[in-house]
């Protein structure tokens, strides 16, 4: 036979879609060519597969051999396509039965000795090949990626001869099986508990209330008073993820090259740029497309330290993933849209020297000074932040005090798994109601599940307009109240539950323009 079809997958963002690998060999000049739109390292590809066919021991047709990647249209790049050129060559030439070919999908790169190399982005080809009905032939060495999908048909390729062997006889590649999610601690990773912080009462319970309805929270406060402790606390509080949910986080992780540690998959992940980061780096893009921290935090944290260091322009690239959970980068050569759904927590001083406030008198700007260090967050992006909470200095006696663990210590229980499973019984209340979060409810939900009564209604308008909320403030306020009323288990928002969401958006009026200035005139 002299034309073969080989299918495999490409790799757009979190998109693994259907690649067809055609290749016709006629009399002619001996020669290799491949078109479809194939980038310089699948071009390159012809001398890894001429390599790896004579090192295998297979024939390498000494003919006119074209290769076309259908659909022409969709960009190809890196080694992924070796495997599947490799195999169509020899199906095509007739070493190898073609007709069992269209059952499978094939992908893995190349070595010169005919080895198969690891790719990344397989999970989501894993899941794509498992959804046409196709079994999956992908490096041996990314059979631990494959086996963490329900229902996976795949087998692991060591070697190119491997491969042809299964191909001919229908056995000698190992099949990756699913393996049910079994998390294991591990001991080099040391969770921050919530006992470690002294003080700080209010902020903690803030943190609780952000936890359980994966609320947006800003910690406002002089240096040393423990807001980055309390947003590296927050993993402990979180839930582990559900298969669905991990899936989605595993597959950002395998398109980014990073390892997946099959024993703690599951967990959200926390992730805490720099302030030097930019905007490409934040929400992604570049040459190839790459994700940036808004999808790497995916199902988990995204903890913005020093938040008024960032540039303000690329602190407003976070507004339109804030609010759709996803990102949509578009360029010259490609436009893919990337899961961006996380928890924002982020840290920052009330002025440029730190002390805004302090009852000591500690600080020296002036307010038109503290008024512009303000201004580096903006109106839109802050409108965006559910909870905005004040972590004053600590009293020396708090400071000092004696932590007493031995409540939960002699059971093995620490401060942070008591409010994990309040967080984990609010979130399973809120999922049985509405199939959602909280931090995730449209304008019909929060009609539908945060009704409040006259007097209610009425604290709620005189909030609004002492503290000059947008819409959207005015919603958030009833999204807190409604987890505050499910950490309680109550069926309806009580008047003390709104009382408490307003009190984390009242310090929204030292950001409004000219508030400090107001104050200082007064």
């Amino acid at each position: 036979m002299s034309l073969a079809i080989v299918h495999t997958r490409a790799n757009i963002g979190i998109e693994a879609p259907l690649v067809t690998v055609e290749t016709h060999i006629s009399n002619g000049m001996p020669s290799l060519a491949i078109v479809g739109l194939p980038e310089a390292a699948v071009r390159e590809s012809r001398e890894r597969v001429r390599s790896a066919i004579l090192n295998a021991k297979l024939e390498f047709p000494t003919r006119r051999i074209t290769i076309n990647l259908a659909p022409a249209d969709l960009p190809k790049s890196g080694g992924r396509f070796d495997l599947a050129i490799a195999i169509s060559i020899l199906a095509a030439s007739g070493q190898i039965p073609a007709e069992r070919l269209a059952w499978y999908e094939i992908l893995g790169e190349l070595a010169l000795t005919g080895s198969v190399r690891s790719v990344h982005g397989v999970l989501p080809a894993v899941l794509a090949a498992r959804d046409s009905g196709r079994v999956l032939i992908l490096p041996a060495v990314n059979s631990d990626e494959a086996s963490l999908v329900r229902g996976v048909k795949a087998f692991g390729a060591a070697t190119l001869l491997d491969l042809c062997k299964h191909l001919l006889a229908g056995s000698g590649l190992k099949p990756c099986r699913f393996k049910p999610p079994v998390l294991i601690p591990d001991a080099s990773v040391q969770l921050h508990d919530l006992s470690e912080i002294r003080g700080q009462h209010m902020a903690k319970r803030a943190l609780q209330i952000a936890a359980a309805g994966a609320h947006n929270i800003l910690f406002v406060g002089p240096p040393g008073t423990g807001k980055t402790m309390l947003a590296n606390c927050l993993p402990s509080l979180l839930p582990t993820l559900d298969e669905k949910e991990a899936l989605e986080a595993a597959a950002i992780k395998s398109i980014s090259r990073q390892a997946i540690d099959t024993g703690r998959w599951m967990e959200p992940v926390f992730r805490s740029p720099h302030h030097s980061a930019t905007s490409v780096a934040l929400v992604g893009g570049g040459a190839h497309g790459r994700p940036g921290e808004v999808t790497l935090a995916h199902r988990g944290v995204l903890f913005l330290d020093e938040l008024t260091e960032f540039n303000r322009s690329v602190l407003d690239v976070l507004r339109e993933p804030l609010e759709s959970g996803v990102i949509t980068i578009s360029r010259a050569n490609y436009r893919m849209q990337l899961p961006a759904n996380f928890q924002l927590v982020a840290a920052m001083n009330p002025c440029h020297c730190g002390y805004y406030g302090d009852p000591q008198g500690r600080c020296r700007c002036t307010p038109e000074k503290v008024q512009r260090y303000l201004e580096k967050i903006s109106g839109p992006l802050l409108d965006r932040i559910d909870l905005i909470v004040e972590v004053p200095r600590i009293a020396h006696h708090d400071l000092r005090a004696v932590t007493v663990r031995g409540d939960v210590s002699k059971v093995g229980i620490s401060e942070s798994d008591n409010v994990r499973r309040r967080v984990l019984q609010c979130r399973v209340l809120q999922k049985e109601r509405c199939g959602k979060l909280n931090s995730d409810l449209g304008n019909p939900d929060i009609e539908a599940f945060c009704e409040l009564d006259a007097s209610s209604e009425r604290l709620l308008a005189l909030a609004v307009d002492k503290l000059r909320l947008s819409a959207r403030g005015c919603h958030r306020i009833l999204k807190i109240a409604r987890t505050i009323a499910d950490l309680e288990q109550r069926s309806a928002i009580h008047e003390r539950d709104l009382t408490e969401a307003i009190a984390y958006r009242r310090m929204e009026r030292y950001f409004n323009q000219g508030a400090i200035l107001d104050s200082a005139s007064g």
